[in-house]
C-alpha cells in the first residue's frame, strides 16, 4: 500500500523523507510478492511455495530504511546512540541467522527478527521524541511527526504479536492467524499516518 501523495508529490518532498519513500516502494513490492505466492498456493491447492522468507526480507528492509531515516533526521541529537542501534541490529542479524535460525526457513518467518526490529525502531522513535521535546518545538509541525508516530503505533501494536506469534502457532494455529489480522490492521494505520505526513507537507508547501 503506497500513499497516493507519495506517487504524486514525491519530487516536492524533503530529502530527509527519501528513506521512507524507498521503504514504501520496497514494502509494496514485497507485499505483492507475498500475496501472489499465497494466491498461487490457494488456487493450486498445494503449499509448494513459501512466502515466509519474504516477511524476514521485509523486516530487514524496514529496519534498514528507517535506520537511515532516523540517523539523518536529527544529526546532532543522540548521533552515536542511533549508530549503535543500527550496529546492534546488524550484529543481531548475523548472529541470529548465522547460528540459531535459517533466514530462508520455509516453515515460518523469524519471530526473533521481527521482535528485535520492533524494539530497536521503537528506541529510535523515543529518541526522536526526546530530541523534539529538548528543542522545545511543536511536535505537530512537519511530516516527520506523523511518520514517526505512525511507525510507533505500528510497532507498539505488534511488539507482542511478533514476540508470541511463533509459540501461538504451536498451540493454536487458528488463533495465531486471527492475531495476525491485528498486524494487518496496524500496517494499514501506519500507511495512513504516512499518507498524512506527505499530504500535510505538500499542502503546507503550497499554502506558504
Amino acid at each position: 500500500m503506497i500513499p497516493l501523495s507519495v506517487l504524486l508529490f514525491r519530487r516536492q518532498q524533503p530529502s530527509s523523507l527519501r528513506p521512507v519513500i524507498v521503504y514504501l516502494w520496497l514494502a509494496f513490492l514485497v507485499n505483492v510478492a507475498i500475496d501472489i505466492i499465497m494466491a498461487i498456493n490457494i488456487y493450486s491447492g498445494t503449499q509448494n511455495l513459501s512466502n515466509n522468507p519474504l516477511y524476514n526480507i521485509h523486516s530487514v528492509l524496514r529496519f534498514t530504511c528507517f535506520s537511515f531515516y532516523f540517523i539523518h533526521l536529527q544529526k546532532n541529537s543522540f548521533a552515536q546512540l542511533k549508530k549503535l542501534l543500527a550496529l546492534f541490529g546488524l550484529v543481531f542479524l548475523f548472529v541470529n541467522f548465522g547460528f540459531f535460525e535459517d533466514f530462508f526457513n520455509r516453515e515460518s518467518f523469524s519471530g526473533n527478527l521481527l521482535t528485535v526490529e520492533a524494539y530497536l525502531l521503537l528506541a529510535y522513535s523515543m529518541l526522536y521524541y526526546l530530541a523534539e521535546l529538548k528543542d522545545d518545538e511543536n511536535l505537530f509541525d512537519g511530516p516527520h511527526f506523523w511518520v514517526v508516530t505512525g511507525l510507533a503505533v505500528y510497532l507498539v501494536t505488534n511488539f507482542f504479536v511478533f514476540l508470541f506469534y511463533m509459540p501461538m502457532i504451536t498451540v493454536d494455529v487458528e488463533l495465531a492467524i486471527n492475531i495476525w489480522n491485528v498486524h494487518n490492521i496496524a500496517f494499514i494505520i501506519f500507511c495512513l499516518f504516512i499518507t498524512k505526513a506527505f499530504y500535510g507537507s505538500v499542502r503546507h508547501q503550497y499554502s506558504v
